[in-house]
């Protein structure tokens, strides 16, 4: 099992569209790769950092997959269409980095 992290990095000015991301980015990443083999999406929305600090990041997507040739093969398929959408709800690009699930 893996999980793909999204992350978009707070920053002064940076545009995020939530309607958007949820109502129309989430729902095409679900109807593109569930039948490559997504389990789950869990959306984030950084509140804060210890202390009342600002968040690192404004939105984390975890996405779970059974392996990170899963992944692959759905960034292969449906990649570009995924990733184009970005500048739709994100004037940031993110950050994107798969884990192994260990507990």
């Amino acid at each position: 099992m893996i999980v793909v992290s999204v992350m978009y990095p707070a920053s002064a000015g940076a545009k995020f569209d939530m309607d958007y991301y949820r109502e129309t980015h989430i729902p095409m990443v679900g109807a593109r790769w569930n039948a490559c083999g997504l389990h789950e999406v869990k959306v984030l929305h950084g509140a804060g950092g210890p202390g009342g600090g600002a968040p690192a990041y404004s939105v984390i997507a975890l996405l779970t997959f059974d392996s990170a040739a899963d992944f692959d093969q759905a960034v292969a398929q449906h990649g570009k269409e995924i990733i184009g959408d970005i500048p739709n709800f994100s004037s940031v690009q993110p950050l994107i980095q798969v884990n192994d699930v260990v507990v």
